[in-house]
């Protein structure tokens, strides 16, 4: 508002300052679109299907990934060590791992690719789906059968790869929570074809064990049952099914339904343990107990025993924890400055540039072939506009094609004239190296029925005092067959 006259004569500020505002260029606030886009969304994974691909001359390559709703550009620059580059097809559905960033020269925001897998566990999902609906509705998977793991096991049978990475997480993490606890090894196979029923047959085997075990504990007389009372009296604790993470293919030993039945009728309680966290089995569904990781597998069978012991270690499980929270911090921190690193790279401006530059050439390229086109046109036009004034030379050019044409079909005549020669000559002497006169000059003959001229080739078929007539080089001799 204007400041209050002081006077009659001060009217005040009749034309008052407009407030403040800020007004962005096109530049800043793509900027400004640019850097909350790559801080608040960052690096992604995006499923879809590829669409109108192309490679620029520089390597790079631009294609858009679209879905039922929507679409996206991306790139994929010539420096990147990425596995799966040629998947990049149009319609092949892929799964990408990239960054969200902006494109200014153009305004719009784009995915700069990092990884590239293809799909195609659809099938597989089905399948599993399907399984895991029928396994349910026979009741395999009711709450009410699960049953509790022991607070304290003492020995545990372990249903494994003997050379895979989840036996080692296992005993490394038993080793350091309760190294006084016994495994019972049943090695397996846990991918590929027969996995599956080999998992089975060592849930089974170590089923077997421990009702051995019990039998023997609870066999001979009161002395020898004594001994065996601590050692022997209950036998397998807990059953840990298990394996390492991988894809939806590697897994599926564990969505086979022998696996799921032989999980069902262990008598032991059963702890499933196969893959990572976001992996899912029917062996999970099944088992008592589902973990999320082998190590964490290992981490709830311990769980008695190590808290038991937490009163002990107390003051330096809390310390490492301490040290846990603050490298976490400290790596979380790093990461936070290596995204800003990335970011301020030059090679990321230079890939911009490039792909700037990639535009540029694409339409350099396009207007000069548009040129190129306008100019045909105007000069075909021109010519024809020329001949229609001046029929006389449009006259003489049909005359010297008509000559030409008459050349050259003389001149293909007397071509194909040559090549039929050729050709029959050819022919003329393979049928005369193939005819039989050249067998019959080295000295060879040909018997024949006289009566029906019937080339003979076996002599069963000549019956006696049959007419014969034998053909040589020079004339003919008439025969008669006596035996």
């Amino acid at each position: 508002m204007g400041k209050q006259p002081k006077s009659q004569w001060d009217f005040g500020e009749l034309f008052p300052a407009e407030t403040g505002r800020r007004v962005l260029s096109v530049s800043e606030l793509t900027a400004q679109v640019k850097r909350l886009l790559e801080k608040q969304v960052g690096s992604v994974w995006v499923t879809g299907e590829v669409t109108n691909l192309r490679t620029q001359s520089s390597g790079h390559i631009y294609f858009t990934l679209k879905d039922a709703a929507a679409q996206v550009g991306c790139v994929l620059f010539r420096g990147e060590a990425v596995m799966n580059r040629s998947a990049l097809q149009d319609g092949q559905k892929v799964l990408l791992q990239g960054d969200v960033t902006v494109y200014e020269a153009r305004g719009q925001y784009q995915l700069i690719v990092r990884a590239v897998e293809l799909q195609g566990v659809g099938a597989l999902q089905i399948a599993f789906e399907k399984l895991k609906q029928k396994l349910a509705a026979e009741g395999l998977f009711a709450p009410e059968r699960k049953r509790p793991l022991p607070k304290y096991p003492q020995r545990i049978g372990l249903v494994t790869s003997s050379t895979g990475a989840a036996i080692r997480d296992v005993l490394h993490v038993i080793q350091r929570r309760n190294p006084a606890l016994e495994i019972i090894l049943a090695p397996c196979r846990v991918q590929g074809e027969g996995a599956a029923e080999e998992i089975a047959e060592a849930i089974r085997v170590l089923n077997e064990f421990n009702v051995g075990v019990q039998a023997s504990a609870c066999s001979g007389d009161e002395e020898k049952r004594g001994k065996l009372k601590l050692e022997l009296q209950h036998g397998l604790d807990l059953i840990l099914v298990t394996r390492g993470g991988g894809s939806l293919e590697d897994l599926w030993a564990f969505n086979e339904e022998v696996v799921a039945r032989a999980i069902f009728e262990s008598v032991v309680p059963v702890v499933s343990a196969v893959g990572h966290e976001i992996d899912f089995t029917i062996s999970d569904f099944v088992a008592d107990v589902r973990a999320a990781t082998p190590s964490a597998a290992a981490e709830i069978i311990t769980e008695g025993v190590f808290a038991s012991r937490e009163f002990v270690a107390g003051a330096p499980e809390w310390l490492r924890r301490k040290i846990r929270q603050r490298l976490e911090g400290a790596t979380e921190n790093f990461g936070q400055f290596q995204g800003r690193l990335a970011r301020l790279h030059p090679r990321r401006r230079l890939n911009e540039s490039l792909q700037r530059l990639d535009d540029l050439q694409s339409g350099l390229l396009r207007c000069a072939k548009q040129g190129t086109r306008d100019r045909i046109v105007a000069w075909r036009n021109l010519t024809d506009r020329l001949l229609r004034v001046r029929p006389a030379q449009l006259l003489n050019q049909r005359h010297e094609s008509l000559v030409m044409s008459r050349r050259r079909l003389r001149e293909l005549a007397h071509v194909g004239l040559r090549n039929g020669k050729s050709r029959f000559g050819t022919l003329e002497a393979r049928l005369r190296l193939l005819g039989p006169e050249q067998v019959l000059s080295r000295g060879y003959s040909i018997t024949m029925d006289a009566a029906s001229g019937k080339v003979l080739r076996d002599a069963q078929t000549v019956q006696s005092g049959q007419q014969l007539k034998t053909r040589l080089q020079a004339g003919e001799i008439l025969s008669r067959a006596e035996k």
